[in-house]
């Protein structure tokens, strides 16, 4: 069965952000030009031992000038320039708390190569087993086709469970794909995460972190696939008999939609809850040349909660910029040096030599790359129906 779609590219910020615009422009680590406060001349501050994010509570190192932290409820949370890798502020960074649907960040990471987008699957009823009670879908049917790209559609969009089990059994089943995850989160340096079910469903013993959901959404920006669905507003989802529905990006920071304004500048990422959980998200900005990544998990107060928080969290980073000094890096498997060095004024600037090339080289798509000159505007993918729509269950 052929499915057939027709599309039209509206322009909002997102997507461009994540790989254009970085590629174009890399920011120097903000301590590269400044002092602590009372320090005498241009030196650049020693990146922390990694182990200070591992003490509880909240770190950040403030120059004068700085703003203050927001107060949020969140359980756990965490500022890093996405570009530079650095943590700019945390609380409870390494707390091991459960994921919920942010952990199929870590599935799109593992899973996402392995399929080109416009392979096509006809979906068992078998694929379809083990689903959770009360899981997230966006409509998977047994028996009907669907491209890869639909299904990815649908996990970052609608966080379809039933869209990774298909995923997932595509991949070499449910305990393959979970060892795979695993694995993946130890080669990013991820070492907090524990995987049980890669659709991030409640389970006994699994837990991610700030820390680790920030490393995954990172890393997934890196991949023009990933950066395109997780910055997806909207699109259309095959139903039967060839007709399409739409699907919205549940988001809301992203769409505005059930009262939250839309966040400029935003890119995605994922966002999840579940009862255990709570609410949970991972969420990146770009504004002005910097792109910031922030994690909050299971804010104290719920419903818009974990957005509001988000976006506090946001602005912070984007108004501290200069003016604090990272206390970690998303990088944990490079090394760090502990020792200040002084730097020539006219040095403030790394040089790009400093940093390894995985450190700037955020890819384009082509469509990405034929957006550029369109400034700060970023790509959202949106499918619009074709033929009538199904009714959903």
């Amino acid at each position: 069965m052929t499915i057939g779609f027709s599309s039209r590219v509206t322009l909002s910020a997102c997507a461009l952000c994540a790989t254009g615009m970085l590629l174009a422009s890399p920011v120097a680590a903000v301590g590269g030009s400044g002092a602590d406060p009372g320090a005498q001349g241009r030196q650049r501050t020693a990146m922390p031992q990694p182990a200070l994010l591992n003490r509880e509570g909240t770190h950040v190192r403030l120059r004068a000038g700085a703003p203050e932290t927001p107060d949020v409820s969140a359980m756990s949370w965490l500022v890093a320039d996405a570009g530079t890798g650095e943590v700019l502020a945390a609380h409870n960074a390494h707390v091991k708390l459960p994921p919920a649907s942010t952990l199929k960040t870590l599935f799109a990471l593992t899973v996402l190569p392995a399929f080109p987008g416009s392979v096509r699957h006809t979906v068992s009823h078998q694929e379809l087993t083990g689903i959770g009670e009360g899981s997230s879908l966006v409509g998977v049917v047994a028996g009907n086709t669907y491209r890869v790209a639909d299904l990815w559609r649908g996990v970052f969009l609608n966080s379809g469970n039933d869209a990774v089990h298909v995923l997932a059994a595509l991949n070499g089943g449910w305990e393959h794909t979970a060892r795979q995850m695993q694995a993946k989160a130890r080669t990013l340096g991820a070492l907090d995460t524990h995987v049980v079910s890669p659709d991030g469903y409640d389970a006994d013993g699994q837990v991610s972190s700030a820390y680790d959901l920030a490393v995954f959404g990172r890393a997934g920006l890196r991949n023009p696939d990933f950066a395109r669905y997780c910055s997806t507003a909207e699109a259309a989802f095959p139903g039967l008999g060839g007709a399409t529905y739409e699907i919205a990006n549940t988001n809301r920071l992203l769409t505005g939609a059930k009262g939250v304004k839309p966040y400029p500048g935003l890119i995605g990422i994922k966002n999840g809850y579940t009862t255990n959980a709570g609410n949970t998200l991972v969420a990146a900005a770009h504004r002005n040349g910097r792109t910031v990544l922030v994690t909050v998990m299971h804010p104290q107060q719920g419903g818009r909660g974990v957005y509001e928080e988000a976006r506090a969290l946001l602005d912070w980073g984007f108004d501290a910029s200069g003016h604090v000094d990272p206390v970690g890096s998303l990088d944990a498997l490079r090394p760090v040096a502990h020792t200040a060095q002084a730097a020539p004024a006219a040095a403030a600037p790394h040089a790009a030599a400093s940093r390894p090339a995985s450190a700037w080289d955020w890819p384009m798509t082509g469509a990405v790359a034929g957006g550029a000159g369109l400034g700060a505007g970023a790509l959202v993918i949106v499918l619009r129906r074709k033929g009538k729509p199904i009714a959903r269950g």
